[in-house]
């Protein structure tokens, strides 16, 4: 048993998210959202390049030694898997551990927004999950891809880096490559999945302009494309794709998108305040009507109340979203106002609704 699965076991039975290791520092845990020590010594240097090397293959630890950052995932039978990520710093090395639940939670059960549901029923098109890091993108994604499996006879490829949930094969067929084991990048893979006749791709991460424009270009050959990016808002994700493409192509793929993308869900995770835990907050944009010609204009004001008047059909504004949960007292209206995209107007709301605000 690897040094490490001790730590990492109390991870899991700790219910903390992530475990955080830095040579010259103690133990920390992030439980509820919150980064805890959970030890009084610090690291030293050579225990912790022990405890690294033991969890990753050989040519894992010797692409570490050589450009200082690692990314795979690890798994403990009968406890869970984990995305681990190694650095290199100031101190020493460093590690960074999170949880990925062994069982995939049914999308029916993650407390998404139900409309979400319906996303699995599409065809084909671009459908984007955003939000930052630790926002619970990949477990939102991974619900959809159970969805698909369970209610559909597809052919699904993931592409990941690392692979996080490991899907089993119901009514569906599914591929799950991992980015570096099995896939040179992205843009590779996402190239040849085109050629394996898939009828769902799920690409981990739209990290650069090739793998971005051949998921657009896939969403427009008929197959269905999920995607992530670290955008917390349907407005700023358009503009981080329009903007990734130079001057002269930008038309033609606004052009492509408003025929391509059926879906952004921008999501973000606040600590709860009703109970331990946490709970997302989303924003929400379907596709429909008007909404191609708001694409191609570019025009991030109509986009706000094109959503905005699609509440009946499920859209939601982040902020709008935020404040529910406020209202129900979720979440406390200090923690929403810091995630709250216009906050001159959330403060309003809370006067409006005399919730106290210390801000």
């Amino acid at each position: 048993m690897a040094q490490l699965d001790t730590l990492l076991k109390k991870m899991v039975s700790s219910g903390a998210s992530d475990l955080h290791l830095s040579c010259g520092e103690p133990v920390r845990m992030r439980i509820n959202g919150e980064l805890k020590r959970v030890s009084k010594s610090p690291l030293d240097q050579t225990s912790m390049y022990e405890m690294m090397k033991e969890l990753c293959r050989p040519d894992q630890w010797t692409k570490f030694r050589e450009v200082h950052e690692l990314d795979f995932a690890y798994g403990i039978q009968d406890v869970s898997r984990f995305r681990c990520n190694y650095l290199q710093q100031v101190r020493g090395p460093g590690a960074v551990f999170r949880v990925i639940p062994d069982e995939i939670i049914p999308l029916e059960k993650l407390g998404v927004p139900k409309v979400l549901a319906s996303l699995a029923n599409l065809k084909s098109g671009l459908v984007l999950v955003t939000g930052p890091t630790g926002s619970g993108k990949s477990t939102t994604l991974a619900g959809l891809i159970n969805l698909i499996n369970r209610r559909h006879a597809k052919h699904i490829i993931t592409i990941e880096d690392p692979i996080e949930f490991v899907h089993r094969s119901e009514k569906s067929f599914i591929y799950q490559r991992e980015v570096g084991a099995d896939a040179l990048s992205f843009s590779s893979a996402l190239h040849e999945s085109l050629l394996q006749d898939p009828d769902v791709i799920l690409v981990g991460e739209m990290r650069d302009l090739e793998t971005i424009s051949q998921a657009v270009t896939a969403a427009e050959m008929g197959i269905l494309v999920f995607g992530t990016l670290h955008t917390n808002s349907a407005a700023k994700t358009m503009d981080r794709i329009i903007d990734t493409f130079p001057a002269a192509q930008k038309e033609q793929i606004r052009g492509m998108l408003s025929e391509s993308l059926k879906a952004i869900v921008a999501q973000q995770l606040l600590k709860r305040s009703d109970k331990p835990g946490r709970v997302a907050a989303h924003e929400v944009l379907l596709h429909g009507p008007g909404l191609g010609n708001i694409i191609r204009e570019g025009s991030t004001p109509k986009m706000l109340s094109y959503i905005e008047s699609g509440k009946g059909r499920g859209m939601c504004m982040m902020d709008e979203s935020l404040i529910a949960l406020v209202k129900n007292s979720i979440v406390t209206a200090e923690d929403a106002f810091l995630k709250a995209t216009d906050k001159l107007r959330f403060e309003k709301w809370l006067h409006e609704l005399n919730i106290p605000f210390a801000g």
